[in-house]
């Protein structure tokens, strides 16, 4: 109560923030008169005038009310269109960071040129995101006549555009495209292997169109590039008949080709191994004869040679796997149970399949990925613009921390929201819509049906059909066909057909749009200009006419066939229906069987249906009912912000350590060529982490494991160093001194290489590993996150926190993959004998960006363009299988977990 007598003296905090920006406006106006008066040159030469104060130390807000004033004269010229108060508003409150919630048909593409123009003049680029690739070449063409009228450049992004095209789009002023792509090109840009192959510029400033969708219903799932793990599973098979010809040692020092440390899980190859593994290899076809394991391009068999070793010498079945359908299935050696979709890394379990003679599976590894909350929170400022963002602002403000601004409409909003109609049974509910529809038709009003699925799309459009009623269907899948159907939606006696989704960001003007005949004469060469002037008057008379009609007949009348789980949604829908202050009409047909209702509200409504004794047919339409709705739609939304917000706690951790290394790989590109001091930094960093691992620190000399040093300086690094003899012919040697003079040799063995090969190519193969070895293990981490993530709910039942358990057991796997990284490039490194540049270029080679990529978000279909058959509408064949049922291929499975599993 005092809050809202607060409210009334004071005005609400939006209210105040409105009041602020109107003051404002006011400079903006009066700078009108004055800018009317310059020529089309003189307005262009602004732009100039503007980048050289804002160069002198001017900022953006003290030029934003004249900048404003410009481009609003720009837009009457070029587009015959002015801003309007509400407008100016709105752009200021993107400019400051903001979301500002504008209701459908108050022009907000055109307001969003204000900002994206300001923003312009400081040369770091403006990315607008749209929800589609129409809509985004659409508004780029459409406002980019202001733009470039004033000199400002523009480029617009879509799928399976060639790089070079996509670099020059990119290096625009003002960036149109599509959230997936920019987010897709983010991923991609982490993936290349030199400088000169990135797309994107620094993330400055973003306008992201039709907010809620994009930063809400769209980031409950992440985006995902994929591909497959291993380009040959071949290879596994034909080392795997080579492992029974080696011998396995007795005990250190005997005869035999390889070494088994059961402690550390390691198997290591003798010099003699090395030998007889070439010999085998070459007999194979696997090594060209001449070439040595150590050869650059030959780094990837021992890799396949160490893993075949391994499954055959330390993994045992029944014991630390079994066999399941033709599968190896992993057993957690603490509790002896299946894991059940775990697959062993480093190609461990290809090895394990190829020894057990079972089809080595063709994995997909996730290649990169990143949620759009983490993706859209790296902008140096970001800002949004809808029609219904208010329901949704505590959610905007916790992840985003972006606040919503109710900008007033230009004209006052007359539609007449009608109370939800309750029917017993769906059959009812259809009748009835049916029946409004008819209504409407034979009065000449035009009608939008709202849907939720395409499936009520097609069942809608039968009945219909029956009922001889003329009518359009929309799927949201052709964006361009379909927005030219919807726009002449306005036009008497029209019924539309569409989903929510269905010809976004396209205004329904009463009447219908002339604008596309009138184009049509402009651009009509045929025609003198004066012809042209009076058959563009007639269009118009024509429209007014018809506009008028529709007027008179109360406007665009909105039917939903179902509430929404979201309320933002059927706000947009009803949103589509009076605008810019002209008269319309909504109203919702529900039944006790839609979804919603069903899950929630049924037992309630249906008990007061009973006590009535209502009739077959009769609706119940009443404010309680409406409430008892809107609540259900509350508890849909708070669990579905549950799951947005459980996804980013978890993609937090993946965040944190997605940057770190990003920043590694970036500097790693930056610096073309030269990386010693890297290379120096983690060769010391893992001789140091051997050293003590067998010299302890601060230990006495019978701790010393000195003669398991010198083993695995060879074994490892083929580093042979007389540590025991230097300990005793040298007193005075101790612990410290000991471990830098093995990197002190280490480094001159390293030296002795790159004085052989020279600099210039020894640097280049440091680079292209470094990357190697740096993607690979990522890639490898990331599906151990995903395969962490999948079970890591059952902690909870050991009375334990899962999303802490997951940050620890995240970071440690994160310190492992790091410390994997620095051994794997000292040893290589140190082992590799490079004899030509060639050797180099083939190893370079490798490096090239991985082919067969997919990439998967809810609207993205595998990286490929969408055809005519893509769009077909799916309608099911038979009855639906429940999750929860035996799957009908007669595996004996459920169906969740067998075709109907989520992948």
């Amino acid at each position: 109560m005092l809050s809202n007598l607060l409210k009334k003296v004071f005005g609400s905090r939006n209210d105040r923030i409105v009041k602020q920006y109107s003051k404002t406006v006011d400079v903006i106006n009066s700078h009108e008169a004055e800018i009317e008066q310059l020529t089309d040159a003189e307005l262009r030469a602004k732009t100039d005038e503007f980048k050289q104060r804002i160069d002198g130390g001017e900022t953006l807000d003290a030029i934003l009310p004249e900048a404003f004033a410009v481009v609003r004269e720009v837009g009457k010229r070029v587009l015959n269109m002015r801003h309007f108060d509400v407008q100016l508003i709105g752009g200021m409150v993107l400019h400051d960071g903001k979301i500002s919630e504008m209701r459908t048909g108050e022009g907000k593409t055109l307001m969003a040129t204000l900002p994206a123009y300001l923003n312009a003049l400081s040369g770091h680029g403006v990315h607008v995101v749209t929800v589609n690739d129409y809509l985004a070449k659409r508004d780029a063409g459409w406002m980019g006549k202001i733009y470039e009228f004033l000199g400002i450049s523009v480029g617009v992004i879509y799928g399976q555009m060639p790089r070079e095209e996509k670099q020059a789009a990119y290096a625009a002023d003002i960036i149109y495209g599509t959230n997936n792509e920019y987010g897709f090109d983010y991923l991609r840009d982490n993936m290349v292997t030199h400088q000169a192959e990135r797309v994107q510029r620094h993330l400055n400033f973003a306008i992201v169109d039709e907010v809620d969708s994009i930063l809400i219903d769209e980031a409950r799932t992440p985006l995902i590039i994929s591909g497959q793990a291993e380009g040959d599973t071949e290879i596994y098979v034909r080392i795997n008949k080579l492992i029974p010809k080696l011998t396995r040692q007795e005990k250190e020092d005997s005869p035999g080709d390889y070494s088994v440390d059961e402690k550390a899980h390691q198997v290591t190859l003798s010099e003699e191994g090395f030998e007889h593994a070439e010999k085998l290899l070459a007999e194979a076809g696997l090594l060209k004869s001449g070439t040595s394991l150590y050869d650059p391009a030959n780094v990837s068999l021992i890799h396949h040679l160490t893993a075949g070793l391994r499954a055959h010498a330390l993994y045992f079945m029944d014991q630390h796997y079994v066999l399941q359908d033709g599968e190896v299935v992993i057993v957690d050696e603490f509790t002896g149970r299946l894991m059940a979709g775990r697959r062993w890394s480093d190609g461990l379990h290809q090895a394990v399949e190829a020894k057990e003679g079972v089809t080595i599976q063709k994995e997909n590894q996730t290649l990169a990925s990143i949620t759009f909350q983490n993706y859209f929170r790296m902008y140096h400022k970001l800002a949004g613009m809808t029609g219904t963002a208010d329901t949704e602002a505590a959610e905007f403000q916790q992840i985003y921390g972006l606040e919503t601004v109710i900008v007033p409409t230009h004209r006052p909003m007359i539609r007449d929201d009608r109370m939800d109609q309750v029917f017993r049974t769906m059959d009812e509910k259809n009748n009835a819509i049916a029946e409004g529809i008819r209504e409407c038709y034979e009065k000449g009003q035009p009608v939008l049906v709202g849907t939720t699925s395409i499936e009520n799309n097609v069942l809608l459009s039968k009945l219909l059909d029956r009922a001889k009623l003329p009518h359009q269907v929309l799927n949201a899948k052709q964006h361009a066909s379909e927005a030219n159907i919807i726009v002449q939606a306005g036009r008497p006696k029209m019924i539309t057909i569409a989903t929510n989704m269905a010809g976004r960001g396209t205004d329904i003007v009463l009447g219908g749009n002339p604008e596309p005949e009138v184009e049509g004469i402009r651009h009509d060469e045929k025609l003198s200009d004066a012809e042209k002037e009076k058959r563009i008057k007639e269009a118009y008379d024509r429209w007014q006419v018809v506009h008028d009609e529709v007027l008179e007949k109360g406007g665009l009348h909105i039917i939903g066939t179902e509430r929404h789980e979201s309320r933002r949604v059927d706000n947009q829908l009803r949103g589509r229906s009076g605008r810019q202050g002209d008269p319309g009409s909504s109203r919702f047909y529900l039944s006790l069987e839609d979804p919603l209702l069903r899950i929630f509200a049924s037992d309630r409504v249906a008990n007061i249906m009973t006590r009535l004794k209502m009739p077959e047919g009769e609706a119940i339409e009443h404010p309680w009912v409406t409430r008892a709705i809107e609540n259900a739609q509350r508890k849909v939304e708070a669990r579905n912000f549950d799951i947005r917000k459980q996804l980013l706690d978890y993609d937090d951790v993946a965040n944190d350590q997605r940057n770190v290394i990003y920043q590694q790989r970036n500097e790693l590109l930056e610096a073309e060529h030269d990386i010693t001091e890297t290379i120096t930094a983690v060769r010391e960093s893992v001789l140091s982490s051997l050293f003590s691992l067998h010299i302890p620190p601060q230990s006495v000399e019978e701790q010393w494991d000195v003669p398991g040093l010198e083993k695995a300086l060879v074994s490892e690094y083929h580093l042979h160093l007389p540590v025991q003899k230097w300990l005793d012919e040298e007193s005075d040697l101790h612990e410290e001194t000991l471990c830098d003079r093995i990197i002190e040799i280490a480094a001159q063995h390293y030296q002795g290489k790159v004085d052989q090969i020279g600099a210039d190519i020894m640097h280049q193969y440091e680079r292209a590993l470094m990357l190697q070895v740096l993607d690979t293990h990522w890639r490898e981490h990331l599906a151990a996150l995903d395969h962490l993530r999948q079970g890591i709910h059952l902690r909870g039942y050991a009375q334990k926190n899962p999303k802490q358990e997951y940050k620890r057991e995240a970071f440690e796997l994160f310190t492992n993959m790091l410390e994997e990284i620095k051994s794997e490039v000292t040893r290589i490194l140190l082992t590799v004998q490079i004899k030509n540049e060639q050797q180099v270029e083939a190893v370079t080679e490798t490096l090239k960006s991985p082919e067969k990529v997919e990439y998967h978000h809810d609207n993205v279909s595998g990286g490929q363009d969408s055809d005519e058959k893509a769009s077909q509408t799916f309608v099911r064949q038979g009855d639906k299988i429940g999750r929860n049922q035996p799957c009908p291929c007669g595996s004996g499975k459920k169906y969740k977990q067998c075709h109907g599993k989520i992948r």
